[in-house]
């Protein structure tokens, strides 16, 4: 450490700023403590198998016959997902019930439903969960 000036004055003025800086620099890392407990929180529910993760494997674009007409997955329903922006409603979405990409407040439908609803030009399906293929459709 470098020498500290002999006067009170001075000394008094670099305990100050230390004292500052460790209350400041205390904060911070509560703070990134805080955050950094969050995480790994988040990280522990990530990890979790969730009952999504335990259905079985779809099946592959052209590796064989599509499923049944019905849900391939028991207890699974389907969602209708409206949203509306300042320049006028965007597309309908269809999601698996269970999808984690719904936004907003979805309306349940049932699975005939959601078949016809994909048939129309204005209303996609989530490419994330892909209800057509549970509902066996090829929107290819």
């Amino acid at each position: 450490m470098t020498e500290l000036p002999p006067d009170p004055l001075r000394l008094r003025a670099i305990l100050a700023h230390l004292e500052r800086q460790v209350a400041e620099n205390d904060t911070v890392g509560h703070y990134l403590r805080l955050q950094r407990d969050a995480v790994r929180q988040a990280l522990a529910r990530a990890e979790q198998p969730s009952p999504r993760h335990q259905r079985p494997a779809r099946p592959v674009k052209g590796a064989g016959p599509l499923p049944a007409l019905a849900s391939t997955h028991v207890g699974t329903g389907f969602v209708v997902q409206q949203k509306r922006t300042p320049t006028g409603p965007e597309p309908a979405l269809i999601h698996l019930s269970d999808c984690s990409m719904i936004e907003g407040a979805p309306h349940r439908i049932r699975a005939d439903e959601a078949r016809a609803a994909l048939t129309d030009p204005s209303v996609t399906a989530c490419t994330f969960c892909r209800p057509d293929t549970d509902l066996g459709i090829d929107l290819a």
